[in-house]
Parts: structure tokens; sequence; C-alpha cells
């Protein structure tokens, strides 16, 4: 049984038709350029992978919500969040937050980075493991903004002028760094890469 490519057909990374591939013609239904494969997919998702790393730091370092109570200012980080809703009795809430904002993140990186190497690597790859661990990752990253979109909501329910307010901090801009980073990473990561590692 012939493979899409064996048989000269590509699928259009924009609007996903399947047309016969020729090098260098575009897509007759959007115009886009066609590639067998995503371009570089392998330097691209490092790339991503590596500002992704670098913006964790600044992304559980810093203040992720200012909050300011009568004039005092209370800032709270990842953690410091996580610690206050254990201290409230919201153990829940708090597990929620952590493997949200914490755990998430980090075995998204860690995924695609073992993806990658072991696309590079000499030995051969499971590929339906692989696959496996793709389709997840990718899944699960539209749900990695659930600290941003709480932290919209107290901003609009709890802002009350200058006595009582409540506003996202630097640590939110990197978490929404990170979050970006790691979509665009696995978007870039063409999945294709593992089969064609296991017809070679």
């Amino acid at each position: 049984m012939l493979s899409a490519r064996e048989a000269g057909l590509c699928r259009c990374h924009t609007c996903g038709l399947l047309v016969k591939f020729r090098e260098g013609a575009d897509c007759p239904r959007c115009g886009s350029a066609l590639h067998a494969r995503i371009p570089h997919s392998l330097a691209w998702t490092w790339g991503l992978l590596a500002l992704a790393t670098f913006m964790l730091l600044p992304a559980n370092l810093l203040p992720i919500t200012l909050f300011y109570n009568k004039g005092t200012l209370q800032a709270d980080t990842i953690f410091s969040g996580i610690l206050s809703l254990i201290r409230n009795h919201m153990s829940g809430i708090a597990a929620i937050v952590f493997v949200a904002s914490i755990v998430v993140p980090i075995m998204k990186i860690i995924g695609l980075a073992w993806i990658c190497l072991q696309l590079q690597c000499a030995r051969p790859v499971r590929r339906k493991r692989q696959l496996v661990m793709y389709r997840i990752i990718d899944f699960i990253g539209r749900w990695s903004m659930l600290d941003l979109f709480v932290i919209s909501l107290m901003v609009a329910l709890v802002d009350r002028g200058t006595l009582l307010n409540v506003s996202a901090g630097p640590g939110a801009t990197a978490f929404a760094g990170v979050v970006v980073l790691t979509m665009l990473s696995a978007k870039m990561l063409d999945p294709r890469l593992l089969w064609d590692k296991a017809a070679r």
C-alpha cells in the first residue's frame, strides 16, 4: 500500500487540500506554496522550544498578579498563588493551577524535545508511541491559557478603582509567551517526519 508521498500527493499546510505535488507549485484552492513537509521543521521547533524554556524563568519568578488593597500591594507568583490557595483550604483549585501552570508547560517542552531528539538520533523510532505523545501535546496546548483566563476574570470582577484593584503582572506576559511558543513549536513540528524516518 502506497503512502500519499509515494503516490505523488501532497497536503496543503494552509487549507488541508490533498493535491498532486510538483516542486514549486502552489495550492489550487488557497494559493499557498506546496511543500512535501514543513520546511525546516526541526530547526523551527528547536528554536521555539529554546525560547519557551528561556521564558519559563521569568514566568515562574516574576509576579503573575498584582493585588492592590487600600494602597497595599500584594504581588503573587505562580508558586505563591498556589500556596495561598492551599492555605485558604482550596487544595483542589491549587492542584489544577499547579498542573496547568507548571506541570503542563514543562512536560510539553520535554515531550517535544524528546521527539525531536528521537528524529535526529540514529536509532529507529517507535513512531506510534511518539505520534500519540505529539497528539496529546498538541491537544492540551489550547488549555494552557487557563491561568491567563483566571487573571482576566479577576481583573474584570475585582477591579474597584483605587481602593481595590487586581492587574496582571509581568509574569503573566512571560507565561503567555511560554504558552504561545510551545503551541507554535508543536505546530511547526511535522509528525510525518516520524514515518519518513521509520521508512528509512
